[in-house]
């Protein structure tokens, strides 16, 4: 199981069974504008803020569901979008 959470924010964006269904998440949040949700960030500064999301691998064949890795994914603020290095060395379909 995959879980995108905005770590600035400490916000669960959404849980999804697949990788491949996560990584078409990320690209979607990727394409819309950071100042509209959900990419608005949830605080009275938004702003000048943004959304640090992050791709979090959980292994759900335990009972525990303990995470197994986090992987920063992208930021999305007035700058622009940023995918992580480690996202575009992984995950070629994410670069921008």
């Amino acid at each position: 199981m995959y879980v995108i959470e905005d770590e600035l924010h400490s916000e669960h964006i959404g849980q999804f069974p697949t990788l491949e269904l996560a990584l078409a998440e990320l690209r979607r949040l990727a394409a819309l504008p950071w100042d509209q949700a959900p990419n608005q960030a949830p605080c009275t500064s938004w702003a000048t803020c943004g959304r640090a999301y992050e791709l979090i691998e959980y292994d759900s064949a335990s009972e525990s569901s303990r995470a197994l890795r986090r992987i920063p994914a992208l930021t999305v603020s007035s700058r622009g979008v940023v995918w992580a290095a480690d996202m575009q060395s992984q995950f070629p379909s994410t670069r921008a």
